[in-house]
C-alpha cells in the first residue's frame, strides 16, 4: 500500500532512542522528509539524523517539554527550513518505570513531583500540538498523532499521576477531533513495548507481563510505529478522534 508519505513534512518529539527512533525511521523508509528532537542526548540525535538519511532529509532539534521557548523554538526550526509540518508525533513524555511491587503510596508522593510530570506530559505536548496546528490549518491538511498509554485505562501501581497524564491527552484529542481544518487526530496507546527502557526490568515480571497479554507477547517498537504511520498518511482518509491500543489485546 502507497501511504502517500513521499516528501511529507515530518516532525517526531522525542526520538533519540524506543518508539520514537523506530517510528522516525518508518517515516523516512516511506520517503518523507523527517525531524526530530531530543533532550539532551545531542550525539545520540546525529545518529539517528544520518540513519534518517542526513541533513538533506533530516534535521534534529533540543526540545524540553517544561521550556514553552524550546517547544516554540523546534516547531519554528521546521516551519523556517521545510516551510511547513505537515504530521506531527507527539511521542515525547515523562515516563519513570515503578516496580508494581514496591510502589510509593500516592499519599507519600510529593506535590512538587506529581506538579513537574504534569506540566511536562499535559502542558508540553498540548503546547507542541497548537504550534504545529496553524500551518497544517492553512494548507487544509495535517495529521496528528499524541503517544498515550493502556494504563491511562487499566492503571498500573505507582502510576496514578503518570496515568493522570495520559488520559489527559486522549481528552485533548477526543476535543481536537472536532476542529476540522483538514487536520485528523487520533492517539496511540501502547502496552508493554520492548524498548530499552525494558532492559532494567526483571525478567519474571515480563514473563508474567507476557502471560497476562491475550496475544501472548509484548508490542515491538515496529508495531506501534507501523500503526502512528498508517494513522498520519494518505492512506487514513477519515480515522478521526480515535484511541488505539497497541497492547496485544490489553
Amino acid at each position: 500500500m502507497d501511504l502517500g508519505l513521499t516528501d511529507k513534512r515530518v516532525l517526531v518529539t522525542g526520538a533519540t532512542r524506543g518508539i520514537g527512533r523506530v517510528t522516525a525511521r518508518i517515516f523516512a523508509a516511506e520517503g518523507a522528509r523527517v525531524a526530530i528532537t531530543y533532550q539532551s542526548a545531542a550525539g545520540r540525535a546525529a545518529e539517528v539524523v544520518e540513519e534518517l538519511g542526513g541533513t538533506g532529509r533530516s534535521m534534529a532539534m533540543p526540545y524540553e517539554l517544561r521550556d514553552p521557548a524550546s517547544i516554540t523554538a523546534a516547531v519554528d526550526e521546521v516551519e523556517r527550513k521545510w516551510g511547513g509540518i505537515d504530521v506531527l508525533v507527539a511521542n515525547a513524555h515523562w515516563f519513570t518505570w515503578v516496580d508494581p511491587d514496591t510502589a510509593p503510596l500516592f499519599e507519600d508522593v510529593p506535590p512538587a513531583e506529581w506538579a513537574d510530570l504534569l506540566r511536562a506530559n499535559v502542558d508540553g505536548q498540548l503546547l507542541t500540538v497548537q504550534c504545529a496546528l496553524t500551518g497544517m490549518r492553512k494548507r487544509g491538511w495535517g495529521r496528528v498523532v499524541l503517544l498515550s498509554s493502556v494504563t491511562a485505562h487499566h492503571g498500573l501501581p505507582g502510576s496514578e499521576i503518570y496515568s493522570a497524564s495520559r488520559a489527559a491527552v486522549q481528552g485533548f484529542a477526543r476535543g481536537l477531533m472536532w476542529s476540522r481544518g483538514g487536520v485528523l487526530v487520533n492517539v496511540v496507546a501502547p502496552g508493554g513495548t520492548r524498548t530499552e527502557s525494558l532492559e532494567r526490568v526483571d525478567p519474571a515480571q515480563l514473563a508474567r507481563a507476557e502471560r497476562d497479554t491475550p496475544s501472548g507477547r509484548l508490542s515491538t517498537p515496529e508495531d506501534v510505529g507501523n500503526l502512528i504511520a498508517f494513522l498520519c498518511s494518505e492512506a487514513n482518509g477519515n480515522i478521526n478522534g480515535s484511541i488505539i491500543h497497541v497492547a496485544g489485546g490489553r
